[in-house]
């Protein structure tokens, strides 16, 4: 479990068949073989600690559902080591299980703030409301606006300074994560709707009181 924060933008050092190395010293420093890293926001076990870098496998499906096979040596990355009991949540409890991948289309500066929008695939929408979280590449965000298939958030200078998201630009691609309390409600209203379906509107072939 991690909570949005990312602690250091990182360097791809090695892409191979299945496998991802990473230099990041501050991410490392708590971390053990076996133990949690977020990369750009995808939960991935540290198979091999090698001083400041570590190494990781990653799934076909990891590579289908999410950014990490666009990386090439050299791309910078947010990290975010798991998160320990008793620490901290600065930004909102965030899995590392990303949901699919959003496009930005538009980005604008106002005043110290930066403006992204990004069109978010339609199954992901019905969990993004104004106010509530999201996770871009890993990093804690608020939405400030939903449009049609549009979702609008705004960059303070502290996140624009310490991720990647200062490179964002018209056509980037990044991984999406939405709010894990917004999916469980979500399930359970479904779930409840499933086992109380609604009248028909009609009880021994008249119409129910008050329809």
């Amino acid at each position: 479990m991690f909570s949005g924060i990312v602690v250091e933008v990182g360097t791809v050092e090695a892409m191979e068949p299945g496998r991802l190395r990473v230099r990041g010293a501050r991410a490392l420093r708590r971390t053990r073989v076996g133990g949690s890293v977020a990369v750009n926001g995808v939960c991935l076990t540290a198979a091999r600690l090698d001083g400041d870098s570590f190494e990781a496998d990653v799934m076909p499906e990891t590579f289908r559902r999410t950014s990490l096979a666009d990386l090439r040596p050299g791309s910078r990355v947010n990290l975010e080591p798991a998160l320990a009991f008793g620490e901290e949540v600065g930004g909102h409890l965030v899995q590392g299980h990303v949901d699919g991948t959003a496009e930005v289309v538009r980005t604008r500066d106002e005043g110290n703030a930066r403006w992204l929008e990004l069109r978010v695939p339609g199954e992901l929408l019905r969990y993004c409301v104004v106010k509530g979280s999201i996770a871009l590449d890993g990093t804690s965000l608020t939405i400030t606006g939903v449009d049609a298939d549009v979702v609008a958030v705004s960059l303070i200078p502290h996140t624009l300074e310490s991720t990647i998201a200062s490179g964002y630009r018209p056509g980037s691609v990044v991984n999406l994560e939405v709010d894990i309390l917004a999916k469980y409600v979500a399930s359970f209203l479904a779930n409840r709707e499933a086992d109380n379906p609604r009248p028909t509107g009609t009880a021994g072939g008249r119409p129910t009181p008050g329809e």
